[in-house]
């Protein structure tokens, strides 16, 4: 029995992390490439300032809801692992497992993606690279997972410091773009550029929300590691609040300052809008800075995937619903088999090709909003289910806000489907071939 506890005991995540670790975190799972990629792809759908700066509002409000949402549930139930913990509280082991292994492997893919993207940047720098893109992705993850094998206190301190690079770049865009952008000519660019085709106004607004909601999506990040907090009820609220209300300033300036510089007939045609920004001001070699910049982005993103995913499977193996041995933590508090684990699956995507990652990434989509969706119907059936569990913490507007983004997260989902049928009939179906893999999963740990 004593041997049994000393296991147990060496297979707890260490309470190491605090608010700045949250807020970095928060940032860092957040901020990617979306922010200085889609401003132009929203434009062409909308081709209008207002409206576009309105669909950002609207996001913003939705993740700030849900960032109010998640810290009830992540104070109450202070477990690693976010939306499988409390899916899995409030409505049994194969919720639980669902929502689990969809969170986990969305974004098994979404770390792939982004280690290729990433070294489509660097081959963009150095060009004679271009055909080793594969192995550069792979070695970054190599990389990263053996980086990550030294402990979460060191892993913490790289995310603060790489979130914090990350702010302070994209406030000195805002800041470049309001104080040198008034003089700058954009006549020539406008002359140049073809008038692209607008969809209708609700096709539109559809897909410029569904392009703003994949932007947003890790404004829940924190919640993944309130096991690990020193004080889950004090440092969630103050890093999750802190973290978004950072990463909407930053969204809402960086459109601002892009629309402040580019007019709207050159802002369609734009397929990296802060580097034509920048070029606009500076000169045509000044883009390879914004260049660097999407990498540190990347990097900093990965960074956080690579730390949050494992702690959904750790959490699922202690809970009979993986493999024994993605308990296992070594010395550092790191996941001792599920980040290893986690990398090389997405290594493995990235080996199939971009395409795949691509394609499953995409996929990945439906899996997190669907998270979201038992997120907040946790809030709802624990309130009902368990009305005397301690909470700290109660979202303001109960149960009306709950409600609402539920409500608006199957919109995403009916949207989703709507601009893309292949990906939804894929995302179903890896639903339907859910059930005998849990069936499976619950015999071999029995």
């Amino acid at each position: 029995m004593n041997q049994k506890n000393q296991i147990e005991d060496s297979n707890k995540l260490l309470k190491l992390l605090g608010v700045g670790f949250g807020i970095a975190v928060t940032i860092g799972g957040t901020i990617g490439t979306g922010i200085l990629r889609k401003p132009g792809p929203i434009a062409a759908n909308l081709g209008n300032p207002s409206l576009i700066m309105l669909v950002w509002v609207l996001v913003s409000i939705y993740a700030f809801f849900g960032v109010l949402c998640t810290i009830e549930l992540g104070v109450s139930v202070p477990r690693a692992g976010a939306w499988y913990v409390y899916a899995r509280r409030a409505f049994g082991d194969y919720i639980g497992f669902v929502t689990g292994v969809t969170s986990w492997f969305g974004t098994v893919a979404a770390l792939g993606f982004g280690a290729y993207t990433m070294c489509e940047y660097i081959a963009l720098l150095l060009p004679n690279t271009e055909s080793f893109i594969r192995y550069m992705a792979i070695g970054i993850l190599f990389l990263l997972m053996g980086f990550h094998w030294l402990g979460t206190k060191s892993a913490g301190k790289s995310q603060e410091i790489m979130s914090f690079l990350k702010a302070v770049g994209l406030f000195a865009f805002v800041f470049i773009c309001f104080i040198y952008g008034g003089d700058v000519k954009t006549q020539d660019l406008v002359a140049t550029t073809q008038k692209a085709a607008q969809p209708a106004l609700l096709t539109g607004i559809i897909i410029a929300l569904q392009q703003v909601f994949y932007t947003f999506d890790g404004w829940h990040t924190a919640s993944y590691f309130t096991e690990e907090s020193t004080d889950p009820a004090k440092n969630l609220p103050k890093s999750m609040i802190s973290g978004v209300l950072v990463v909407i300033a930053i969204y809402l300036l960086v459109n601002l300052a892009i629309l402040y510089i580019m007019p709207i007939d050159a802002l369609v045609n734009s397929k990296l809008a802060a580097a034509d920004a920048i070029k606009l001001i500076f000169g045509e070699k000044s883009g390879k800075i914004v260049t660097f910049f999407l990498m540190i982005s990347i990097l900093g993103m990965l960074n956080a995937q690579i730390m949050f995913a494992p702690r959904v499977i750790y959490s699922m193996s202690k809970d009979g619903l993986f493999f024994k041995a993605a308990q296992r933590v070594n010395s550092g508090g790191t996941p001792a088999v599920a980040m290893p684990l986690t990398a090389i699956c997405s290594m493995l995507l990235i080996i199939s090709g971009k395409d795949t990652c691509e394609r499953l990434s995409d996929i990945a989509t439906f899996f997190f909003v669907m998270g979201y969706m038992a997120g907040f119907a946790s809030v709802i059936m624990l309130r009902k289910k368990e009305p005397n569990l301690p909470r700290p913490y109660k979202v303001i507007g109960y149960p009306f806000v709950p409600y609402i983004l539920i409500v608006v997260s199957a919109l995403f989902l009916f949207g989703a489907v709507y601009k893309d049928f292949n990906s939804g009939i894929y995302a179903l179906g890896f639903l339907v071939l859910s059930y005998p893999l849990f069936w499976l999963t619950k015999k071999i740990n029995e």
